[in-house]
Order: structure tokens, then sequence, then C-alpha cells
């Protein structure tokens, strides 16, 4: 299976990185397999304790090459450089061993011992030991703190008489560095940082962060010490001024000479609302729509947060290469400067091709699309992108259903710009551009011996950052139409046995708007972080309680000849990643969805149902296939499996632990548990509906995983076997007893192994 013959690869992997990495260590050497640190002191707490050690230990040099580095080197010829591209390559991935002989134990006890000054401990003491096992070695250091120093006083030694003074002695109130707190040379440098950013911000452009001493006092006694922050008295004296903004100079389609960068405003060149002199004599750009992101005005001070906007602004464009900007002291007026924008920009047009296989237990496919953008369409910065795409996806085994095998293809066009089209001034954020978009979709979907789908989805909307980790997406109008063709007399046949599966191919038109919010924290280096997503989404709800229309009366409204739908739709999605130590986390999620389908409609369109089951969610069921509610997707026949298992309502909760292997190599385990449900009693799937007991309905699965992460991308292994079904009416559902790996038959209906790229969640 293939399954299992991943599987084998990965554990004889392990197995030739723990047998090979000693193979060129010559006798009297020994390969240098880890450093370790060992803090002795009992006033420290446990994670604190481990937190110093694992930090510590990132600092002993050189740093250990892990096994599975060492064997791909040794795989790859080790020390012989004659060998072939193959074994080049293989070695490439690998690394040479790092040996015993190499590490100076010395060096490294005094480097640990001042990594804990740096923390406060200025008597601390590092001693090392070397332990031998074999042509392996491991040095452990052993380091004895001492007591930590406490900040008892902070002072602000500066010129009180000069305006460059009083303005630094202004943020002493929200200074890092507190009364009784540890001293601590990060967060010195913190301060200095601090202090830096607050000054640029009231027009000091040319101080900087190395014009401040710190003076630190640990003669006081009683393990304390007083802290004197001043300014160097060698600081240039244009540092203590504060600088106005000149002329202000915008070369948008900018080519560097071999002269270097201009600083003269070309001949002819107006000042475009009085002060942004925009050189662009090919008129590549509108010029209103370059000044607003221009956030320096002439004559105001010199701030760091304009600055850097501006920047991020320009960058963000989505249209130039290059962004370079300079500061000139101005010829005209004293600490003045004049600024200039060099913007270099993109290649117009670009094409770019994709190509991407999908593999599972039980189906295989691949897909591809074309995508052409045009940056700058309309001279105001907008990104007009068209793309064409097509796949295929055929089931490989678990029997051949019914409509399994399909094909599809489409195209879509899509505009962005870079501002907000509306009739009412908002402006969510100067930090960040908004974006205002539009975009129309056609996709054909072929299920072969089936039918056919044909669907239209335009979207017209905003998107905007409220700050780094609040971002808001309002689709003020979201219309979706999908029109089944050619439905096959066997899938006629299907749904006259089975009435539910006529849902799937009925005549879709919804319409309304549709918000996203996302919160997120998780690039924060945190202990505890979070992601949230959360939507909202309606339809046809205006026009239905107009109409009066009452479906559940048969009295469906309809517009532009077809039934639209009417609800209101809403989903969460709640991830906590709790960081266990350097290298090992524990995340947990749960997505909850939830609607209301009346009116017009007696349960929500097919495309907007929620599903569960597959590679990023219940993992040990095939996509689609869990639930509703008590249904036995097996009730559908054997080999005319439909996994297309839909419903009104979602629970999800997922729990998986990741932990490094070796390398790029990481391992998982995990436990999923979900179901969907209906809205209303479906006398075709008795138990579908959601009840108050729902929560003895959740299907529940679990499995190993195998990660490669190689930084840019993470190819991910699943493997995976249901813990509780819920239509089993024997044990609640629990399956633990029925598990026989040996029985090659169980295995192929519940061993599910799942191939994707990035993690779940």
């Amino acid at each position: 299976m293939k399954s299992n013959h991943i599987v084998s690869a990965s554990a004889l992997l392990l197995i030739l990185a723990s047998c090979n990495a000693t193979k060129h260590i010559a006798d009297g050497e020994h390969l240098f397999e880890e450093a370790t640190v060992n803090i002795q002191n009992d006033t420290l707490d446990k994670d604190r304790k481990e937190l110093f050690e694992s930090r510590l230990q990132s600092f002993v040099r050189p740093e250990p090459t892990s096994n599975l580095k060492v064997a791909l080197w040794n795989m790859g010829g080790g020390p012989d450089t004659t060998v072939g591209f193959i074994k080049r390559w293989i070695k490439r991935q690998g690394k040479a061993p790092v040996l015993l002989s190499e590490v100076n134990q010395e060096y490294n006890e005094n480097l640990l011992r001042n990594r804990l000054e740096n923390f406060g401990f200025f008597q601390a003491q590092v001693t090392s030991d070397t332990i031998i096992n074999g042509k392996k070695a491991t040095v452990q250091f052993d380091a004895m703190p001492g007591p930590g120093y406490k900040i008892r006083n902070v002072q602000y030694d500066v010129d009180s008489t000069k305006q460059w003074g009083r303005d630094m002695a202004e943020t002493k109130d929200q200074s890092l560095l507190r009364r009784g707190n540890n001293y601590n040379l990060d967060v010195v440098i913190n301060e200095r940082e601090r202090i830096d950013v607050v000054m640029k911000n009231k027009g000091y452009y040319y101080f900087n962060a190395d014009h401040m001493l710190l003076d630190v006092d640990s003669t006081v006694g009683t393990h304390q010490v007083d802290m004197y922050m001043t300014v160097k008295p060698e600081t240039p004296e244009r540092a203590k001024q504060p600088q106005r903004i000149g002329k202000i100079i915008v070369f948008p389609d900018y080519t560097q000479s071999a002269e270097g960068y201009s600083r003269e405003i070309p001949a002819g060149t107006e000042a475009y609302q009085g002060e942004y002199y925009i050189y662009d004599p090919n008129n590549k750009f509108r010029n209103k729509v370059l000044a607003n992101h221009l956030f320096f005005h002439k004559g105001e001070m010199y701030n760091r947060e304009d600055h850097n906007m501006t920047i991020n602004h320009l960058v963000n464009m989505n249209t130039f290469q290059f962004v370079k900007n300079d500061f000139v002291d101005s010829q005209d007026s004293a600490n003045t400067m004049d600024v200039y924008y060099y913007l270099t920009p993109m290649k117009p047009r670009t094409l770019r091709t994709e190509l991407i296989a999908k593999t599972a237990t039980v189906y295989d496919g691949i897909e591809g699309n074309v995508n052409w953008s045009l940056k700058n369409a309309f001279k105001g910065f907008e990104t007009l992108t068209l793309t064409a795409f097509a796949g295929f996806e055929t089931q490989s085994g678990g029997g051949v259903a019914l409509n399994s095998n399909f094909i599809r293809y489409g195209a879509e066009a899509s505009i962005s710009w870079p501002r907000l089209l509306s009739p009412y001034k908002w402006a969510p954020s100067r930090k960040f551009i908004p974006r205002t978009f539009a975009s129309l979709r056609y996709e054909f979907l072929d299920r072969r011996t089936a039918y056919t789908l044909n669907s239209m989805t335009f979207n017209f909307g905003y998107s905007w950052k409220e700050n780094e980790r609040k971002v808001h997406d309002l689709t003020v109008a979201e219309i979706i139409y999908a029109q089944p063709r050619n439905v096959t007399e066997a899938y006629q046949e299907q749904i006259r046995n089975f009435p539910t599966l006529g849902h799937i191919i009925e005549p879709q038109f919804s319409f309304g708007p549709n918000y996203v919010y996302t919160f997120q924290n998780n690039m924060e280096d945190r202990k505890h972080t979070f992601f949230v997503r959360s939507a909202l989404n309606t339809s046809g709800n205006v026009l239905g309680l107009i109409q009066g229309a009452d479906a559940s009366a048969d009295n469906p409204e309809y517009l532009f000849g077809t039934r639209y739908a009417q609800f209101v739709r809403g989903e969460a999605d709640f991830r906590h990643y709790w960081k266990l130590s350097t290298n090992t986390m524990l995340v947990s999620r749960a997505m909850i969805g939830v609607s209301h389908s009346y009116g017009n409609s007696t349960q929500l369109p097919y495309l907007k149902q929620f599903f569960s089951g597959g590679p990023n969610g219940m993992r040990a069921f095939r996509a689609r296939s869990v639930g509703p509610g008590l249904t036995n997707v097996a009730d559908l026949g054997i080999d005319e499996f439909f996994a297309d298992q839909t419903g009104d309502f979602k629970l999800e909760l997922n729990a998986e632990y990741r932990a490094p292997i070796s390398g790029i190599f990481k391992w998982a385990a995990f436990v999923d548990a979900g179901n969907v449900w209906l809205q209303r009693r479906d006398e075709n799937r008795p138990g579908a509906e959601l009840t108050s007991r729902f929560y003895e309905q959740l299907a529940v699965g679990g499995g190993l995983g195998l990660r490669v992460d190689i930084d840019f991308l993470v190819i991910r292994t699943d493997l995976a076997i249901p813990f509780r079904v819920p239509h089993v009416q024997t044990n609640n559902g629990w399956v633990f007893n029925a598990i026989d790996f040996g029985d090659r038959e169980w295995r192929n209906r519940n061993l599910v192994f799942n191939l994707a790229i990035g993690y779940p969640f």
C-alpha cells in the first residue's frame, strides 16, 4: 500500500542516519553530537530555567551537525570530491560532521559566562565536561549563575536647558527600564532603540541609538544596579536639531544611470498640489493617486512614522521593483531636508504557470493554471489579472463511484485597486494600503457519468488592515449562480433511490454581502499565540422579506427565472499555538459553522454548505464523507460511494503535537473530531438533523504525520485511522476493537493516507 511504503522509507532513513553518521570519523576523533547546558540554580522556576538553558545552548559554537545531515553528507561521498552529479546533490543536502577537536571549550565557557552577565548574573561561573560514547561525544556545560541583579534606580542625565534634552527626558515615563526588574542587556538595547524612535518622531532625523550611553553601577550593594542614561559628548550638533521637510521630489519611472542618482528637479516640472515635484515625462502614473501615498508635507517636522508609512506604501503598491529614498540638506533653509524618491517600476506584464499534483488514499488528480497580470493597468496602480485553469481527479481505489471522477476548467478576471472606491470617504488606517477588489469567475465541472455544472461568481468589495494583527474583508456584493446540465439517466436513477443526491444538482442562485474578520498574532515569538477567523454571509434576505417568499409552503419566489437562496450563514475558526519548547508545539483548533435558511430556502445551497473530512480537517475520513449526523455513507452502496456529504451546521475540533526528528524532518501526532448536521429533519437521512445531543454524534480519528520543512515549503504526509464512527451502533460508535492492521480489507477501508502542502492549521 502507498502509505506503508512511505512509513517504511521514513523508518529506513532514520536507521541509516544513526548508523552512518560516524562512517568517516578518523581514529582518535569523535563526532561532536550535542552540547547540553545545565543551570545550577534553585531560585529559578522550572520554565525560566529551561528557557535559559535552551538559549545558552544555542550560543555554543560550533553548532553540532545532526546525524541525518552527516549521514546524507557521507552518502554523497563524504570527503571524496570526485563523486558524480547525483552523489554531489545528496552531499549538498547534508553537512560535514563537526569534530570534538573543533570545539574550544574554554572559549565557550567564557561565551556562556558573558551571556549570563548580559542577563544580570554578574557573578556567573561556567565549567564544562566531555562525555565520550564510542565515536560520538557530548559536551556538558554546568552554569552557576549566582544571584541576579535588579534595577534600583534609572536616571536620565541630559541637558534640560536644551530642547533636545527636554524631548529626551519626556520619554522617561515610557521607559522599558523599570525599578525592581532584572538587569538584561537586551532590554537596555531595546530601550536605546525606543528612545531613538521617539526622537526621530520628534524631528531628530540625524539622531541615532549609537549617540546614547548607558552607565551601569553594580557596586551599590544588595545585588542591585543604578543606571544612568546620557548622550555621548561627541554627538554631532546637527543630531540635536529637529529637521523640517523642504522640497519633495519623486521620480516614479526611474532608471539609475552611470552618473548616480539625480539631485536636480528637471526643468518644467511643476509642484503638484504645491509641494510634490513628480517627474513623469511619459505620463505613466496619475499624480493624484501617487500623492495619496506620500505622507510628508512641505514645512512639517520630520517624523519616522510618516517616513516608514510612505516607504511601506510604495513598496506594497505592487508596481515598483526598487524604492530608494534620500534626504539631502536643503540649500534654501537651515535644519531643513529635501526628500527624494527614486522608484523603479517592475515589468508591467507577468505570466506564471502552475502545475499541482494531488494524491490521497482514494483519489489522484492534477491541476494546472496560467496566470497573466498587468500592473498599473489604468495608471492608478491597479493590478489586472486573467487566469485560466483546468484539472481532473479520478478515483484510484475503494470501488469506482458514480460521481467520483471529474474534469474542471474555467477562467477568472480580477482587478485590484490600492484605495477604497466608495461614495463615502473613509480611511480605516493610514499605515496600510486598503484595497478595492472585483472579480468574475466562470467554471465548468464535468462529473463524467453523472452531470455537468456551469457556475458564475462575481465579487466586489474591500480589504483593509486595522493593524498588524487585524484584517477585514467586506464583500459588498457576492453573486453566485450555478446551473446543472446533462444529468445522466444513471444519476437520475440514483436520485430516485436516494433523493438527497438531488440537492447537489439543484440550480443555485445566491446574492448578498460577505464579511470576514481575521486576527492573528502567531507571527510573534510568544509561548501562547492565536489565530481567529470569523465570517458572516447572507443572501436574499431583503428581497425575500419584500416578496414574502415561503419555500416551506411550496411557494418559492424567483429572480431572473431562477429560485434564489435566502439564508444567514456564520463560521468561526479558532486556533491556539502553545510553544512547549524551542522546537515543540501543541496546536489546537475549533471550527464552528452555523446557518439559518428561511423564507425562500429550506437549507443552504450546496456550494455554501459545510463539509468535514479530508487532509486539512478530519484526516481519518475522506473529504466530504463525514455525516451529516448519524448518516451512513455506505447506505448509498459499496460500489457507488458518494463522498459529497454536506450540512447546514458544523463542529470540528483538532489537536496536533509537533516536534522535530532531525534537520528538515519533523513528526506530528494528531486527533480530530467533528461532524456536520442539517437544519431540518430529512426523512431520507434519519438522524442527520442537529439536536441537543449533537456531542454524541462526533466522528473521531487520529494518527501520525511526517513533515519535510525546507523553510519556504512544507511537504506533509498524514496517516490516520478512525476511532469513532457516529453511525456505528455498538460501543457508542467507538471502533478500537475493530482495528486490525494485519487485515488487508480493514486497511483498505480505514487506513487513510493524505499528502498535502503546508500545515493543516
